[in-house]
């Protein structure tokens, strides 16, 4: 249920106009391949990441429809950059959270722990705050994030990875019911990939990984469908099922 008939006639606009889109994490992997995905379509992207000058090349590729703004969302002042990219896009309909970090830490190596807790969960709140808080006066509005089927149960090689991400899962959650209590259009998507031809996958490059493109054509897809959750692809679904049911005494001599 929409706020008041203005916003609902805005979102009648959104519906049939150029998509204005937010891809935080977009200088490599998904998220740049998401975004180049998106500018082909024909929408306005704008794209985020800590290296200029992968931003810079993807922009040369669409000068009229990427706009870009480099930083490190474990750095201060991103929601003061985030304001100033949607000020350029000239508005702000779908944010999509794809930056991550993840990394073996079976000694709990505190580099890693802190690193990959600034980037799932201090700078994930932080982005996806500002943009609930955004789509709540505008009455409308879709978040996208990049969590993972690791989200499920906790893991002893990377309990940070794991935690985190049941973190960012768990937010969605709360942003989803916190939207239907507001009486507001919001939708927050919640991406659960399995093993993806990225850096991130840490050379798992046997047990059902999928190439980028692949997985950026289900996570659009799912964004456009207004999914709240989403297993990429759908068979890690049921590995995700196997893992809650699985006792503790099982699931610790694998994990």
């Amino acid at each position: 249920m929409l706020a008041s008939k203005k916003s609902y006639g805005l979102y009648l606009l959104y519906l049939v106009a150029q998509k204005k889109i937010i891809i935080v994490g977009a200088s490599s992997g998904i998220g740049r391949e998401i975004a180049n995905t998106y500018a082909t379509m024909g929408h306005k992207v704008g794209i985020t990441g800590r290296r200029e000058h992968l931003l810079n090349e993807l922009k040369e590729n669409y000068p009229d429809q990427i706009f870009t703004s480099c930083f490190d969302v474990m750095e201060n002042q991103n929601q003061e950059k985030l304001r100033k990219l949607i000020q350029n896009l000239g508005g702000l309909d779908v944010l999509i959270y794809n930056s991550g970090y993840g990394d073996p830490s079976s000694e709990l190596n505190w580099e890693i722990e802190n690193r990959t807790t600034k980037t799932n969960v201090n700078g994930f709140v932080e982005i996806v705050g500002y943009a609930f808080n955004y789509f709540v006066k505008q009455g409308y509005g879709q978040i996208a994030i990049t969590s993972s089927v690791a989200a499920v149960r906790g893991n002893s090689w990377a309990p940070a990875y794991s935690a985190s991400k049941a973190f960012m899962s768990n937010y969605a959650e709360g942003l989803n019911i916190k939207s239907r209590r507001l009486e507001k259009d919001i939708i927050v998507t919640d991406i659960r990939p399995g093993f993806i031809d990225t850096k991130l996958a840490k050379g798992n490059r046997q047990f059902w990984v999928v190439s980028q493109k692949k997985a950026v054509k289900e996570i659009i897809k799912a964004i456009e469908k207004k999914k709240r959750v989403v297993y990429v692809t759908k068979k890690w679904w049921l590995v995700a099922q196997i893992m809650k049911l699985l006792p503790y005494g099982v699931y610790r001599r694998i994990v």
